[in-house]
């Protein structure tokens, strides 16, 4: 698997907080990679080291075999889309193109003016006077026309309403396949990285707490249900995620890679939103790496 970026032993301390810390991954290159985790977890210290604009504490970390904003060339070649979706408001959406053309050298203006053109927006019109999600779609365009070869996102649709998060995310999809764009997008909205992306990190207390292909996620995360019963008394290739139980009742969220044969068991397909918050809400903490390869 060629890695758009790769950590080995990242860290990063604030005082004595580690906002991240043993944080080893590879994000695959030609793919949409979906990072998620609660407050805290260290998303956007990640990719604020990702894009530069934080050094690491411990570790290291490559991006697109490069160090993160080692001079101009690697600065070119990834995009940034910031939380909140940054734009001038003062500014014309034309003078926003202008804008990029001057400081990125592999501007492309043609792709950046059909897709303002697409998208309807008023090349004349200042982004304050704009709608949350034109904003957003412009915030885009600069990202993609600056040609990069990895685009980052920090909850770039947030704030959107869920029609704007629509169209935000479906032409982040086109731009992906139009550009071979290698894609790190953040977001708490888990249904929505479901629909765009086919690889997930999690963070959770600071620490990468899974990473691999959404299909193999969803293929390998069971929910159980039958009589009450220990969870330690599952075979040994069943790890529980979650539990709960009541007097007479088991429900168990497994990983597993073999199939389920006790006729006990009620076994149920379950979605990545279900999957993300098991990992968030259940009781097994440890902050090993779980990596599908």
């Amino acid at each position: 698997m060629t890695a758009a970026v790769r950590t080995r032993g990242l860290g990063k301390r604030y005082g004595r907080r580690w906002a991240l810390t043993d944080c080893t991954l590879d994000v695959p290159a030609g793919r949409v990679v979906g990072l998620v985790g609660p407050n805290g977890a260290g998303k956007t210290t990640l990719l604020n080291m990702v894009v530069g604009q934080l050094a690491p504490t411990s570790g290291t970390i490559e991006v697109l075999g490069g160090a993160p904003g080692g001079g101009a060339a690697q600065l070119a070649k990834v995009g940034y889309v910031a939380q909140e979706t940054p734009t001038y408001a003062g500014l014309t959406v034309a003078e926003h193109l202008r804008l990029g053309a001057k400081l990125n050298p592999r501007w492309d203006d043609a792709v950046a003016r059909r897709r303002i053109e697409r998208l309807g927006l008023d090349p004349a019109k200042k982004a304050g006077r704009l709608s949350g999600g034109q904003r957003a779609q412009l915030a885009l365009t600069l990202g993609i026309a600056k040609r990069p070869e990895l685009l980052v996102l920090d909850e770039p649709v947030a704030a959107l309403d869920p029609l704007a998060r629509r169209e935000f995310l479906q032409g982040l999809m086109e731009a992906a396949a139009e550009h071979d764009l290698s894609v790190l997008l953040s977001s708490h909205l888990v249904s929505d990285l479901e629909r765009v992306c086919d690889h997930l990190i999690m963070l959770l207390e600071a620490r990468v707490r899974v990473a691999g292909d959404i299909d193999d996620l969803l293929a390998e995360h069971l929910l159980l249900t039958g009589p009450r019963r220990d969870p330690a008394d599952l075979p040994a290739g069943q790890h529980v995620v979650s539990a709960s139980h009541t007097d007479r009742q088991s429900t168990l969220l497994v990983r597993t890679t073999e199939p389920v044969h006790d006729p006990a068991w009620s076994v149920d397909r379950v979605g990545l939103e279900d999957i993300v918050l098991a990992y968030m809400t259940g009781g097994d903490r440890r902050p090993a790496l779980e990596v599908i390869s």
